[in-house]
């Protein structure tokens, strides 16, 4: 609670505390330094704002093709569903699974083999959107390449759990931008 509180006083008084960040940085680093720091920080900003715009993205389409999947499989409580999967998918790994089991349990109360053809459905549209959508969604997004965020998504699971999967891709894509420039600037000098 306290968190939420802190981060909702930060966002009321962004303008003021950046103006106060960057006098702090200017004052006591030197002009290279600074500039570099205010550069990386921009490009950090920038690219988690495209991540969390890529994450609802991939959440809508997600929420939609629950939606006509459970359609055309004539399930019950589609749109109640639907949203439910849709809004689920914005909490990394855990949302996907508290979504199905809460999806499932409702359709569960209405007739148990329509709870099992649902949950074969969303493991296999599941497996589509990890492995299809959300690299191209998110990545697209972020300008990295997909191949670059299912590999920042499998190294941040497994080094770093839970954070480390939702902080690798805008992590990957910061330093991905990076080393862009930086070879791009290096190629530059040696024409």
């Amino acid at each position: 609670v306290l968190a939420l509180v802190f981060s909702i006083y930060m966002l009321a008084g962004k303008d003021t505390l950046l103006g106060q960040c960057r006098r702090v940085l200017k004052a006591y680093l030197p002009k290279p330094l600074c500039d570099a720091v205010l550069d990386v920080t921009a490009l950090t900003a920038g690219t988690f704002s495209r991540f969390v715009t890529g994450q609802v993205t991939e959440a809508i389409i997600l929420g939609c093709l629950t939606f006509l999947g459970m359609l055309l499989l004539r399930l019950d409580y589609a749109p109640l569903i639907s949203v439910l999967i849709g809004v689920s998918a914005l909490v990394p790994i855990v949302g996907a699974y508290v979504g199905a089991a809460t999806s499932a349990l409702l359709l569960l109360m209405v007739s148990p083999m329509k709870a099992l053809i649902f949950l074969v459905f969303l493991v296999c549209l599941q497996q589509f959107e990890g492995n299809v959508i959300y690299p191209r969604v998110v990545g697209t997004s972020l300008g990295l390449p997909g191949i670059w965020v299912l590999a920042a998504v499998t190294i941040g699971g497994g080094v770093g759990g839970l954070v480390g999967v939702l902080l690798s891709v805008p992590v990957a894509s910061v330093l991905y931008a990076l080393l862009r420039r930086d070879v791009h600037k290096r190629l530059a000098c040696k024409e």
